[in-house]
């Protein structure tokens, strides 16, 4: 009886007891509106963090940029800074939908090509200059974008040394075939070239196609789309790349340059054009054969020669950004100081259309008496790797080193001649 009755007194305890649970009861009695406000608020925090989760990456993508463009130099010099500045302190994160074009500086005081880009997940590689040792600073700085070791494209536009040398291998150090695999490769049609670089270039590449099965195409393949070979790739959403059709893809010249490769890329309502070293000719038949749009981005012909880059195709592509990719004002294949690159010819031709000229890498010079000649004596980053984005349809360039454009630079002040339409126009 006693142990009943206890049990019964626990029991009465128990229900008289204020619980969370009947508090909350009673204050959704009391205060109905204030709940349902609180339910609201619950379900817009679970929403926003579903959001932030989902999309993490893209707000990712947006911090990184924000840093990287904080960490630009801007301080209106050219100094030239040793090192070349290939590898950035931290690689910027691309969105899946961002097209990114990165003109490279190649570790010396040749001048030569290399462009990486970057189209959504797939990775390309635009030559591979400017000599082997190339390689090293090449493949690094891809490392820091192309994390699985694959280039879905590569592309040889010609078959001179600060072009392909990069690509081959030797005792010392492995070249780009060897450092990455590599799915397609599209090259150039013709060639004159007899050299042991084009010979190495040659068995690299043939050994990439038969030992770790990479398909290989030749630029004029792709143009008429035989053999398997596509003249468009699509490569991400919105994202396409096209190799355009020019007349010495299936004629012989005597010009090495005019056997290059030429690359339209396409994202959204935008176009870059790349046409590695293509001189006068190749140029007037690239524009009498392809319906050429104006572009956002061109790739100075064969280095912002005298040569190339010429009133026919500028006239046409009307380009509102130009990256020249050589060691600026380098005595390496002219004494006439008027020549080197980027010449005054070039900035004359395309001063009318832009001012938004950058250059990679500054080389210095001095005169020696005895042998009555200027010589190279150094090299550093001008603007060192320019990096072209575009993204949600808004084109924007960074340079490792500095964003000055050329004309505002000491170099360009000391050494050549400023357009009339650059005169007037602001600094960069």
């Amino acid at each position: 009886m006693a142990t009943k009755k206890s049990g019964t007194q626990r029991t009465t305890s128990k229900s008289n007891k204020r619980t969370p649970e009947r508090v909350a009861a009673e204050a959704a009695r009391r205060h109905p509106k204030a709940v349902v406000a609180i339910v609201v608020i619950l379900v817009v925090l679970i929403a926003v963090g579903a959001v932030l989760y989902f999309k993490v990456d893209k707000v990712h993508n947006a911090v990184d940029n924000l840093i990287h463009r904080a960490t630009v130099t801007t301080d209106g010099g050219d100094k030239a800074t040793s090192g070349g500045g290939n590898t950035p302190p931290q690689a910027t994160t691309y969105g899946d939908k961002d097209l990114s074009f990165h003109f490279l500086e190649l570790g010396n005081n040749y001048t030569g090509d290399s462009t990486y880009i970057k189209a959504g997940d797939v990775d390309i590689l635009i030559d591979a200059g400017s000599r082997q040792d190339s390689a090293d600073d090449i493949g690094d700085y891809v490392r820091n974008y192309c994390t699985d070791g694959t280039l879905e494209f590569v592309i040889a536009t010609h078959a001179h040394q600060d072009h392909i040398a990069g690509f081959t291998n030797t005792k010392a150090r492995d070249g780009i075939f060897k450092q990455f695999k590599c799915e397609t490769i599209i090259d150039f049609a013709g060639t004159n070239a007899t050299s042991a670089v084009y010979n190495n270039y040659i068995s690299a590449r043939d050994d990439e196609v038969e030992k770790d099965g990479a398909k290989h195409y030749t630029a004029l393949q792709c143009a008429k789309e035989t053999d398997g070979a596509q003249k468009t790739y699509v490569l991400g959403e919105g994202i396409t790349m096209t190799i355009l059709y020019q007349r010495y893809y299936e004629e012989k010249t005597s010009d090495e340059n005019n056997y290059s490769v030429c690359v339209l890329f396409n994202h959204g309502a935008n176009y870059y054009l790349l046409t590695g070293d293509l001189e006068a000719e190749g140029e007037a038949s690239l524009v009498e054969n392809n319906d050429l749009p104006e572009v956002q981005l061109f790739k100075a012909g064969h280095h912002g020669s005298y040569t190339a880059s010429t009133d026919a195709l500028l006239s046409v592509i009307k380009p509102k950004i130009v990256c020249v990719c050589c060691c600026c004002g380098a005595v390496e294949y002219t004494q006439n100081l008027n020549n080197t690159f980027p010449s005054q010819a070039f900035v004359n031709r395309v001063a009318p259309y832009t001012d938004k000229v950058y250059v990679t890498t500054l080389g210095t010079i001095t005169y020696n008496e005895t042998k009555g000649k200027y010589e190279d004596t150094g090299f550093g980053s001008m603007n060192g790797v320019i990096t072209v984005l575009s993204s949600n349809g808004i084109v924007t360039v960074s340079c490792s080193n500095n964003d000055t454009l050329l004309k505002d630079t000491d170099w360009f002040k000391a050494n050549r001649t400023c357009p009339t339409a650059w005169q007037t126009a602001p600094p960069g």
